[in-house]
């Protein structure tokens, strides 16, 4: 009997499934136990999809990130590589539960996609392709870690002014260390961003003869770009911290997520044609 990679995706799929699961529980009733139950089943999901993508790397020569299933499968994935990282290196208590639903959720969308293996399209065959779509997921699971870390800072807000100090507000991590967090994260996302777009723009005019064409998902994404340069800029004028930071950073995840869904929903780009 043949194995079927697909088997791999329903696995990790399964066990985000759990890990979601498990993360909201945290939220009413964590401990120790369910917090390492949360990020073992994380852990096993994202081995799993990585074990996945290979084999779908193997089978089609490219990094699997060409059409709309590939692609939230690959953003998930890599939400769910720097959950794990600032698990082990910072253990900011209850974070899945606020990341783990997004991963999730990108992930049941991409199961819902058609998810037919086509040969790359020729204007795709270029090394560029995979540094510059590598480059922005990266940076837009940075960004969607920063919005998640924003959320907590405004809960965890919230029950200081309440003065509510027993249940969630003792699990979750004080406002100086989630305001830092969200500035790493920002900083680390901003630069793959530009990058990206940099990227993007060499392989724009090598493949169609010029460099920019204000195509949406091209526009959508400088309005991305703008809005987290302007969160680092009043940073680092302004002294701007806290609240105003986190509600910002909500905000450009908003606009990553239009960038990725809503464009090429919604909207007829270049961009989603390449996807279909």
């Amino acid at each position: 009997m043949t194995f079927n990679p697909v088997y791999l995706f329903e696995l990790s799929l399964t066990l985000y499934f759990a890990a979601l699961i498990v993360s909201v529980t945290e939220l009413f009733r964590g401990t120790n136990t369910t917090s390492r139950m949360m990020i073992s089943f994380a852990a096993a999901g994202f081995v799993l999809q990585t074990a996945h993508m290979a084999v779908r790397y193997f089978g089609e020569g490219y990094l699997p990130i060409a059409s709309m299933h590939e692609s939230a499968a690959f953003f998930a994935w890599c939400i769910v590589a720097i959950f794990l990282y600032l698990e082990f290196r910072y253990m900011p208590g209850l974070l899945g539960s606020f990341i783990m639903p997004t991963a999730f959720i990108l992930m049941l969308s991409s199961s819902m996609l058609p998810r037919a293996m086509k040969p790359l399209p020729p204007i795709l065959q270029s090394s560029w392709f995979g540094v510059h779509i590598g480059l922005a997921f990266l940076g837009n699971a940075a960004f969607a870690m920063a919005c998640g870390i924003g959320v907590m800072y405004l809960i965890q807000e919230h029950n200081l002014k309440k003065k509510h100090v027993h249940g969630i507000f003792r699990r979750l991590p004080n406002l100086s260390m989630l305001d830092d967090l969200n500035y790493r994260l920002i900083s680390l996302g901003f630069p793959l961003l530009t990058l990206a777009i940099i990227s993007g723009v060499i392989w724009a005019e090598s493949a169609l003869g010029g460099y920019w064409r204000w195509d949406p998902k091209e526009v959508w994404s400088l309005i991305t770009w703008l809005i987290y340069a302007l969160i680092l800029h009043v940073r680092l004028t302004s002294g701007w911290r806290g609240r105003k930071v986190a509600i910002l950073s909500i905000v450009g995840f908003a606009a990553v997520l239009f960038t990725f869904f809503g464009v090429n929903l919604l909207i007829k780009s270049l961009h989603s044609n390449m996807m279909d």
